[in-house]
């Protein structure tokens, strides 16, 4: 809701600043006009490179989330096959306390 009411005073705010554009100043030669597609080019430039380092970090991330995830997983694998080290009953808790640790984290997800 919010985001629809700041949308159209925005649109009415860029429509009216252009009506008052062309009351006051009006282009009248077609020198003038090429400053301002130069500085819309540029501006766009410019925006297309934040974007770009956006997805890269985003990436980034979500590459590095990944991978975490997985050295995790295996860590409790092995964790849980070097429990058959332990005396019989403490492999037996650790084996729970593991399978409990995985279903907290799978219910966290």
């Amino acid at each position: 809701m919010i985001f629809a009411v700041v949308l159209v005073v925005q649109w009415l705010a860029a429509y009216a600043g252009d009506a008052i554009r062309r009351k006051v100043r009006p282009f009248k030669k077609e020198g003038e006009r090429e400053d301002f597609d130069i500085v819309r080019t540029a501006s766009l430039t410019l925006l297309g490179l934040i974007i770009g380092f956006s997805f890269a970090m985003a990436v980034s991330r979500y590459d590095q989330r990944k991978n975490l995830e997985e050295a995790e997983a295996n860590a409790i694998g092995t964790a849980y096959l070097r429990a058959d080290l332990l005396p019989a009953e403490d492999a037996s808790r650790v084996r729970e306390l593991l399978k409990k640790y995985c279903d907290e984290r799978i219910s966290d997800y």
